[in-house]
């Protein structure tokens, strides 16, 4: 040990067992350590044993009582050398002269280096480091000692220097603080001086140097304050000026509105900030050993104009919990341990310009058992002041990224439709899989886990496929706009449905067992769209048109060494392709510009009807007055140069030579 308290622990039940501490010394003789026995007590020397019992374990403190400061001069009870105590301590822990356990414990003490005494009020006066040099000697590194190659240091000794003289450290490090400068009229220290340097050296002296330049105190920018960090504001905790679309929601203690949400990795993060106008809807998977409350719903969260917001709350009991529960395991009935917790939390925020004006909360509960895996959801949602009583019809006619999908049934009496792909949970199988809708501008690839048997019949399984994938499509037609009309037939485009290839054809008979080709089990959903205008300077983008396809796969059955009769696995998938298309078909390309390419700028280097693009408007590289006057230049020593290659011109000239 080389502190003044060490601890220690005694496995096990520590009734009637004595605990001691022994002073140990070493046989010069032999060099073997003193033989302990159960006669000793708590206390040894300036060494005490506390022994505080528990249930499994009893917790042993040996501690040290002496001073360890050093000695100051005519002072007593102190350290005399900085090696304080060096001892060797035995505990042992008897029970009826019975060693039950024994710790040996080698002490090495220092003294504490702290000053125990009055501190002098006389202050230390550190000379400004603008007009002189903070210290003589930099390379005096040891206090009280002798620095090697250090020859200003004044612990060294004449007898020491003579040992390192010739390599003592030169420059400021070594003690020269304040060097010759180059620009000094009198240093001889340039090789090569020019003729001109007795006009601009520096009569200076030596005490002016240009070293202390280095402590020159300039002006100061601000610092640009990070994305990820909270802007400071005028009053802490509030918000004067309100939320812009994507700053996170904060409480009244200045903190984060935080709800689960997802991260990239797809693992749910709990402490995730809200962002305004962001809607989200995630599911986090929890069991009842894992399971943690979020964010207390009494939290007060700012509107962004300095004042708080209190959340209305409803909560209500989960009645289907077959929506949540994803897997069960099978444990005996007295072993179950149940919790009421929260299934679902719905958020709803009215949100008017940069302010929230009102927060509604659902919160679902539920009993969650031992066993049980819960798929916890929490959406948010942003709702405007403005559209709470109005229609859908008056809001953005384009979709926006990440929007869902709207989709109809024309062939139903209820017209609504939904356009879905699969949302896995627990080990992925498809009987516990739930539904997703698809999501405008996002291209996503989802799927789940199909249990086959080795006996399947190749007809039922491709039937079985079919129906689950069209399971995901209950729709007929897909809206235009986000604000189609249900009523209003043009404002939908028919979803285009290519169906899989129908092999009536059964090959899992005979010694093809187990091999069924022609499966579609991959669902693929192709939407085109098109930016159709803009509405108050935002693109509003149109579908034109959905075309629904199936790939198919040869399934079979995967077994080891022996195939028994067990199941195997066919995954399932659907996947969503996003297409941007021109609004209008491209203008087809002249004969001229399909014979004569070399006067293509998009296919050539050299761009011949582009020679004078720096003369024009469109260019903008340079003031357009720069462009004129090189332009001109460069004309007038064209001219001038077919003036001066002409046969006339150098007679002309010859002539007046003469």
């Amino acid at each position: 040990m080389s502190g003044p308290r060490v601890n220690s622990f005694f496995l096990g039940n520590s009734s009637g067992v004595n605990f001691s501490i022994i002073l140990s010394s070493v046989d010069e003789a032999t060099g073997k350590l003193q033989l302990a026995n159960c006669s000793g007590i708590k206390r040894a020397g300036d060494w005490n044993l506390n022994v505080t019992p528990g249930m499994t374990a009893s917790k042993v403190t040996i501690s040290l009582t002496r001073n360890l400061q050093l000695c100051l001069p005519n002072a007593t009870d102190c350290c005399t050398t900085p090696l304080c105590v060096v001892e060797m301590l035995q505990v042992l822990a008897c029970r009826d002269s019975v060693m039950l356990a024994h710790l040996l414990i080698q002490a090495e003490i220092y003294a504490n280096s702290s000053f125990p005494g009055n501190v002098s009020e006389n202050a230390t006066i550190i000379p400004n480091q603008v007009f002189h040099p903070l210290g003589s000697c930099p390379c005096d590194l040891t206090a009280g000692a002798c620095d090697v190659r250090c020859c200003c240091d004044l612990e060294c000794t004449p007898d020491l220097k003579q040992l390192f003289n010739e390599s003592c450290f030169n420059g400021v490090f070594g003690g020269d603080v304040n060097p010759p400068f180059d620009q000094l009229c009198s240093s001889q220290s340039m090789e090569y001086i020019p003729d001109w340097f007795p006009f601009l050296c520096v009569q200076s002296s030596l005490n002016n140097t240009p070293f202390l330049g280095y402590f020159y105190h300039g002006s100061t920018s601000t610092p640009r304050v990070p994305p990820f960090k909270i802007p400071l504001q005028t009053s802490p905790g509030r918000l004067f000026t309100g939320y812009r679309q994507g700053d996170p929601i904060m409480t009244e203690e200045d903190e984060y509105f935080t709800i689960p949400q997802q991260s990239m990795a797809g693992q749910c993060v709990g402490n995730a900030p809200v962002a305004y106008l962001q809607n989200f809807d995630v599911k986090c998977l929890t069991n009842l050993a894992s399971y943690k409350e979020g964010l207390p719903h009494d939290v007060r969260v700012n509107s962004g104009t300095g004042d708080f917001i209190q959340q209305n709350v409803i909560y209500r009991a989960i009645t289907d919990m077959g929506k949540f529960i994803t897997e069960r395991e099978s444990l005996h009935a007295a072993e179950v341990l149940c919790q009421n917790v929260t299934f679902a939390e719905d958020y709803t925020f009215i949100w008017k310009d940069k302010k929230i004006e009102q927060i509604n909360v659902t919160v679902f509960l539920g009993s969650l058992c031992d066993g049980e895996i819960l798929a916890q959801r929490f959406t948010v949602k942003f709702q405007s002041l403005k559209s709470i009583n109005a229609t859908v019809l008056f809001g953005n006619p384009g979709y926006q990224v990440g929007k869902p999908v709207k989709a109809a049934n024309m062939n139903a009496s209820d017209t609504f439709g939904s356009l879905n792909i699969w949302q896995p949970a627990g080990r992925g199988l498809c009987t516990l899989a739930t539904s997703t809708p698809v999501l405008f501008g996002l291209d996503s690839f989802s799927g789940c886990i199909l249990e086959v048997g080795i006996d399947e019949d190749c007809s039922l399984l491709r039937g079985n496929v079919t129906e689950k994938l069209n399971s995901l499509i209950q729709a007929t037609h897909v809206g235009k706009r986000d604000n189609s009309s249900y009523s209003d037939l043009n404002d939908w485009v028919e979803i285009i449905r290519l169906d899989p290839f129908n092999s009536d054809t059964n090959v899992s008979s005979g010694n093809l067992k187990g091999i069924c080709p022609d499966i579609p089990a991959n669902l693929n959903i192709r939407i085109i769209f098109a930016d159709v205008g803009a509405l108050q300077g935002i693109p509003q983008q149109e579908i034109l048109a959905v075309q629904i396809s199936y790939s198919t796969v040869i399934w079979q059955f995967q077994c080891g060494l022996i195939c028994e009769n067990s199941t195997s696995f066919l995954p399932v998938t659907a996947s969503v392709q996003f297409i941007k298309v021109p609004a209008q078909p491209p203008i087809p390309m002249t004969r001229f510009q399909m014979n004569y390419t070399e006067f293509d700028c998009n296919r050539n280097a050299v761009c011949w009807p582009q020679l004078f693009y720096p003369l024009t408007r469109f260019y903008t590289g340079e003031p357009y007055s720069q462009c004129l006057a090189k332009g001109l230049l460069l004309a007038f020593l064209v001219l001038l140069a077919a003036i001066m290659s002409n046969p006339w011109f150098s007679k002309l000239w010859n002539s007046s030579l003469v």
